[in-house]
């Protein structure tokens, strides 16, 4: 979901087709644009955690795209902006008792990049 309003819109479809968040299902949301991230408080209401998509999360924040020779050497998990973004959702996903989990290809280069 981009927006708050859309994690309600698809929670109310989820709903009216019989999936409704419970001890047994639980709705994770993948957080790999900004807004994710800015708006964490928010999308708190609507999910049961996230998994965090480093790649494009990375390419989103730092205005890059690995792939493209001429930005690449600017891609990098690691820069203290990603890292910020990361803590950021972390700290308020925990604050409400959410879950965090990352994906992508960070943790599997930097291992240490899971410890935060």
């Amino acid at each position: 979901c981009r927006t708050v309003e859309e994690a309600e819109k698809v929670t109310k479809i989820m709903a009216d087709e019989g999936l409704e968040r419970s001890r047994d299902f639980k709705v994770f949301m993948m957080a790999e644009i900004p807004s994710n991230i800015i708006l964490a408080d928010k999308f708190n209401k609507y999910v049961d955690g996230y998994s965090i998509g480093s790649n494009d999360l990375t390419m989103l924040i730092m205005g890059t795209d690995r792939n493209n020779d001429a930005v690449s050497a600017l891609y990098d998990e690691r820069n203290l902006a990603v890292k910020r973004a990361i803590r950021h959702l972390i700290k308020t996903a925990h604050k409400d008792g959410k879950t965090v989990s990352i994906c992508g290809q960070a943790p599997s280069e930097y291992p240490d990049f899971t410890e935060f």
